[in-house]
């Protein structure tokens, strides 16, 4: 009896084509979104925020300013909207004008320039500074001995008056405001990355790579440092909030940088001198600043709800 030799067919499933893989990504990014948009729908609105002052920052250019170092004394302390005259040019103040007649609507365009790159530009160095000095004193105890007492000496004198004895002692620049604002205020950060460090360094899975003979510096990034880019992140954002507010205060004493330079700090201490005739050459650049921080710090509480395990739980 002749033997059928055909070996059965099988049927796989048929690939998604390149077509479903996009709709399925997008499907999965709409629901993330609009799972993002209901339970904190106040960190959209922060992000908007930023992205329009840091759209108007570098678009400050071609949004319809002017030299904002560019006097005007026969034009001083025009009202907002008003129209000025200057050799037959005529243009509209929209945010008025100074006690030396430049226009408010440019320098707060302008300054908006000095207080996100400052602001960024410390938290970025807090976040690079504070992963790696927090991974060494949290890991090594020699080095935790040693490099936090530092850190406690720094945290011992008040922010505001280190950062003014360090840009008085070597001069007031951006990079040097820069750095006076980012050495008083990453020793916090330090001790936050730290802190997760202590507790992640006794986890099941880092004795297991050092029983398996993992390198020491394997183990700082491969294990460790992972579990301490959340609350870097949110530390980082609250630290940039910290920094625009310290340069405002910094360039408002006149210890920052050069008052010619337009700064929301700086335009503050200008007007304070005609505050009962021009409120608005204070409250314009004082409301950027305050929408500003206000919009970071925001930011920050929502990341930090959304990444902190514990409080993801709760909210579900």
């Amino acid at each position: 009896m002749q033997q059928d030799t055909q070996t059965p067919q099988t049927y796989a499933p048929d690939r998604p084509s390149v077509m479903e893989k996009a709709a399925s990504i997008w499907q999965t990014t709409k629901y993330k979104y609009r799972w993002t948009w209901r339970r904190h729908p106040m960190l959209i609105v922060g992000m908007a925020v930023l992205i329009f002052m840091g759209l108007m920052a570098i678009l400050a250019p071609i949004l319809f300013t002017m030299d904002p170092t560019a006097v005007d004394p026969p034009n001083r302390l025009a009202e907002p909207g008003s129209v000025i005259t200057d050799e037959g040019v005529s243009h509209r103040a929209w945010f008025g004008t100074d006690f030396v007649g430049r226009d408010v609507y440019s320098r707060v365009v302008y300054g908006a320039r000095i207080s996100l790159a400052v602001g960024f530009a410390v938290g970025a160095l807090t976040a690079i500074s504070a992963a790696v000095l927090g991974l060494l004193a949290g890991y090594f105890g020699v080095v935790d001995l040693i490099l936090m007492r530092i850190m406690d000496a720094i945290m011992s004198i008040p922010n505001i008056l280190l950062a003014i004895a360090l840009v008085s002692i070597v001069g007031g620049s951006v990079p040097i405001v820069i750095f006076a604002i980012w050495f008083v205020v990453f020793p916090r950060a330090v001790r936050v990355v730290r802190s997760s460090v202590l507790s992640l360094r006794e986890e099941v899975y880092v004795e297991a790579a050092r029983a398996i003979g993992a390198k020491t510096p394997r183990i700082l990034i491969k294990h460790v440092f992972p579990g301490t880019v959340a609350p870097l992140i949110v530390t980082a954002t609250l630290i940039v909030a910290g920094a625009i507010l310290t340069e405002a205060i910094l360039s408002f004493l006149g210890a920052g940088i050069d008052p010619e330079t337009p700064a929301w700090g700086s335009m503050m201490a200008d007007g304070r001198r005609t505050i009962s005739q021009a409120i608005w050459v204070v409250g314009i650049p004082g409301g950027f600043l305050t929408l500003t921080v206000l919009a970071i710090n925001t930011i920050g509480d929502n990341l930090r709800d959304m990444l902190d395990p514990k409080l993801s739980r709760s909210e579900g």
